[in-house]
């Protein structure tokens, strides 16, 4: 009452928001992903409530306890479709998989409450106040590892938010503005360039990938270091030693491929090991890599410039290009598969690589 004196304004008529709800029935479509996007205010979590009561979600309401973060999806899923699935929103490092919820940075946060509710409502998740609490490099390139997710697994999903930058990432298939009270259906584009500058560095810059590296966090002072710069930010590290076979001459094996949580999810890593193969193999040099990680294995045998020499296996066959002799000897003890560079010359990096 007194406010209402103040400003001489009456409260129930003031006080209020008509939202022409001009949504049409989604269901004549095919569509995975939706966003309701607005300025705050807009009506966007009134919408959202009216439309999927049931399905909507805000990522900082979950409930999170203290044990490893991969021990808090359904205890009915396969390991190794918990990793797949985390891997594919971008959170693809393995130590971060057994730490605590409240031990993860806020991006890495972001993405692992993500993969869990889609583990959870396979059917539909919708995600309110979507990227509020993350930087926008993890808002934009998490936002395309979880779209393509999504669409991969034939989900729903729907995000509910205010900003704006996240739209051509998600690329969704509709959008809806409630304070203009404009709905359209939209056809699926290509994400937005990204532009990777290589460097060559040395074994200082490890420091900043160590921690995120599946194996171990040492590095061969005598390899080769690059580091790759989005927006002059380090954002992938690959670090290259001589391979030491006694048949292949002339090839180098990658020892270390970082790429940093905030630029996981569009696959940085695997354009980053196809310039260096590029640019070794104009000189007339080899590149290989011998990885446990599910998700490089995947990468790898996806792409057309890379030759698996070795399924995976816990022992490398005796005699075989991918039997590497020295340190290699201790991935032994794990599943790995080894590759190697078929790509074309690439003469981009040919000053930098060497």
């Amino acid at each position: 009452m007194q406010i209402e004196g103040m400003f001489d304004i009456e409260a129930k008529i003031k006080s209020q928001t008509i939202i022409s709800l001009d949504v049409p029935n989604l269901n004549e479509k095919q569509w995975n992903v939706g966003l309701i996007v607005g300025p705050s205010g807009a009506g966007k979590s009134t919408v959202a409530n009216h439309l999927f009561s049931e399905q909507i979600k805000a990522v900082e309401d979950m409930r999170w306890g203290e044990a490893a973060v991969i021990d808090e999806f359904p205890s009915a899923m396969r390991i190794q479709d918990v990793t797949e699935l985390l891997s594919s929103v971008g959170f693809s490092s393995p130590p971060a998989w057994l730490r605590p919820y409240k031990t993860l940075s806020n991006g890495e946060q972001f993405r692992v409450s993500v993969a869990r509710l889609l583990a959870e409502q396979p059917s539909l998740i919708v995600i309110d106040e979507f990227t509020s609490v993350v930087d926008r490099t993890v808002a934009q390139i998490g936002s395309h590892a979880i779209a393509k997710t999504v669409r991969k697994r034939d989900q729903k999903f729907v995000a509910v938010t205010c900003h704006y930058d996240v739209e051509e990432w998600l690329q969704p298939d509709w959008v809806y503005q409630p304070h203009t009270g404009n709905f359209l259906w939209r056809s699926v584009q290509p994400r937005p360039e990204v532009s990777l500058e290589v460097v060559r560095s040395d074994s200082s810059a490890w420091v900043g990938f160590a921690r995120h590296h599946y194996l171990d966090h040492t590095l061969n002072k005598s390899a080769s270091v690059y580091v790759g710069l989005i927006n002059g930010q380090p954002a992938v590290i690959c670090a290259l030693l001589h391979l030491v076979h006694n048949k292949v001459k002339d090839a180098k094996r990658v020892s270390r491929i970082v790429t940093l949580p905030d630029f996981q999810g569009i696959g940085l890593a695997g354009h980053f090991l196809d310039a260096i193969g590029g640019a070794l193999k104009e000189k007339r040099t080899g590149l290989y890599i011998t990885t446990s990680h599910p998700a490089m294995i995947r990468s790898l045998h996806a792409r057309e410039s890379w030759h698996m020499n070795r399924k995976p296996s816990r022992v490398a066959k005796q005699g075989s290009t991918s039997t590497i002799k020295g340190k290699m000897d201790s991935s032994r003890s794990r599943l790995t598969a080894s590759f190697r560079y078929i790509g074309k010359p690439d003469k981009r990096l040919f000053d930098i690589v060497g």
